[in-house]
């Protein structure tokens, strides 16, 4: 029975009108469910939500999607701040007793309330299903929902040839956020993330897709031996590498066979690199690495134009009356020439480099890509020497670059003729790519050319604040797992409109598995919590590792059947 509060003997008790706790635990928003209303905002700085008193603001985090149902058009939007506020500036200096539970009720969602911020990123017309980018805003007190997996569908499609699954948005993790994988070769990649969040794992999944759909060939400068074979997880058990998983479409070269053997992998060629192949351009990209000097370097050119190809392995191997000899020649300082032979005698460390090499490790590294083989490049020990990752990453891709260069210009825009899209992974990228010398790098060539000779970049860093403005202006797909520098944040989001809105959506990214994603591969910004690199996603690719690559038709013994055909 009712009772009756004696102030008010004709009506029901105040419980009636304001039960006690009805706000104190409402439901977590689901898939559908509203939220609000917009009150305010403009297309330049996003659209403030005043969120309905059943809502919880506790579970809206920042990323999450939203839908605006305006009248003729769907907005998809992204939270990007969440805030508490009061109609009356009281409330703020003398807020209700903790224990008033009462008064707490009446409060909230009336004179005390939540609002998020909303950032607009596409809109669908009534009737259509092509999202276009947001051009006008939703009128006032139109409603807002959280978004559902049909929502999330409409905008980014379902997986196909060139559709690939990369993981699930913020609370939604019965529908999936697909890649355009044919949009995402197209222009260089970027991954970045602090250290420990997760980047090879991220970069794993990535080129599995690439690999799997066949969207593009990849070169890997494997540095820490994480992507061939396989790698140890934190957790402990070892994680199965792109060989493993695709078998005859992978094919490991070694610069440390001793390594690779001691980890039980198994590998395909070793390279070995030749004194006589090095060029003085090799060098200059060590300059910070080795603290080369400018007149260190133009010793080099000089010391080339005098000896010709063996000039390092002459210089190594120069005993006194050698360098005395040399020095009526050079017009260069000989105190350059001294300490550039200081620096040049580390390299006697390296076993993979030798006064001649026993093959073209860069022709040979062509001709599997020409025949769509992927080519993992495992560094082993030498993977700590930042120098050796340099100077092996740079001579490569250099000789690689020109032969594209070569052959698509060769081609004369003949599709048919050209060699196949290569996309090249580098980790540590801000040595490559660094301001003072990503004009005259290889890297910095190939960011800049886009697509023009079919060769990109996915770059991997944990410093993108050190990569070049321009070039992080021409990255296409930007995958960022949390960052916690300004300066990192400011470089990723460098030429990205509402930049200022995703700024707070990467300092709050999880510490694993989450990451923001935005550019060419997807049709809008996206935090997504990505998927998991286990047996499941083995058996989803596993297809692909019988559709071995055709074989190349070359015979070992004869060096000049290995030319490409």
């Amino acid at each position: 029975m009712t009772t009756r509060d004696p102030l008010f003997p004709e009506t029901d008790s105040l419980d009636d009108w304001f039960p006690r706790g009805a706000h104190s635990t409402p439901a977590a928003p689901g898939a559908g469910q509203r939220l609000g209303v917009v009150v305010g905002g403009s297309l330049s700085r996003g659209l403030d939500i005043k969120l309905d008193p059943q809502a919880t603001i506790e579970d809206l985090a920042v990323g999450r999607y939203v839908v605006v149902r305006g009248r003729s058009k769907r907005f998809f939007c992204m939270i990007t701040d969440v805030l508490l506020d009061a109609t009356n500036p009281a409330i703020r200096s003398d807020p209700p007793d903790l224990g008033d539970a009462f008064l707490r009720d009446v409060y909230s969602g009336t004179a005390a309330f939540g609002t998020v911020h909303v950032a607009p990123m596409l809109s669908i017309d009534e009737g259509s299903d092509e999202p276009k980018p947001v051009r006008t805003i939703p009128s006032h007190f139109t409603a807002v929902e959280i978004a559902s997996a049909q929502d999330v569908d409409d905008v980014f499609g379902q997986e196909d040839a060139t559709h690939f699954h990369v993981g699930a948005p913020l609370e939604l993790e019965d529908t999936r956020v697909h890649l355009d994988l044919r949009r995402l070769v197209e222009r260089s990649v970027g991954i970045f993330g602090k250290s420990g969040t997760g980047k090879s794992f991220l970069t794993r999944i990535l080129l599995a897709g690439v690999i799997k759909n066949d969207a593009a060939v990849t070169l890997i400068f494997d540095m820490h031996n994480d992507y061939g074979w396989a790698v140890k997880t934190e957790d402990g058990p070892q994680a199965k590498g792109l060989k493993q998983l695709f078998g005859g479409r992978v094919v490991i070269f070694t610069l440390d066979d001793e390594a690779t053997r001691r980890r039980g992998a198994s590998y395909d060629h070793e390279v070995t690199i030749g004194y006589d192949e090095i060029e003085p351009e090799d060098l200059a990209m060590l300059k910070t690495t080795l603290d080369l000097s400018d007149a260190m370097i133009d010793a080099a050119y000089e010391l080339h134009k005098v000896w010709g190809r063996g000039w390092i392995g002459q210089l190594i191997n120069a005993d006194a009356e050698a360098l005395e000899a040399l020095k009526a020649q050079l017009a260069a300082s000989f105190v350059s020439v001294l300490a550039l032979k200081r620096r040049v005698q580390r390299f006697e460390r390296y076993g993979f480099l030798k006064p001649h090499a026993a093959e073209d490790s860069a022709r040979r590294i062509l001709e599997y890509i020409e025949s769509r083989k992927n080519v993992v490049l495992e560094f082993g020990r030498y993977g700590n020497a930042l120098d050796a990752y340099i100077l092996v990453a740079n001579y490569l891709t250099r000789r690689i670059h020109q032969m594209y260069v070569e052959r698509v210009e060769k081609a004369l825009g003949d599709t048919a003729l050209e060699p196949p899209q290569l996309l090249i992974t580098i980790e540590e990228a801000h040595k490559f790519l660094d301001p003072q010398i990503a004009r005259q790098t290889i890297f910095g060539t190939i960011a800049r050319e886009l697509r023009k000779y079919n060769v990109t970049l996915l770059i991997v860093d944990q410093r993108p604040s050190g990569i070049d403005e321009e070039v992080m202006s021409q990255i296409g797909t930007r995958v960022t797992a949390l960052l916690d520098n300004e300066r990192d944040i400011a470089a990723v989001l460098t030429g990205v409109s509402g930049a200022g809105g995703l700024r707070e959506v990467i300092a709050r990214l999880d510490t694993r598995q989450q990451a923001l994603i935005m550019g060419h591969a997807v049709p809008m910004p996206v935090v997504v919590k990505t998927r998991t690199y286990d047996t499941e996603f083995y058996a989803s690719v596993s297809s692909a590792s019988t559709q071995d690559a055709p074989k190349l038709s070359v015979t070992p013994s004869d060096p000049e059947s290995r030319r490409l055909r």
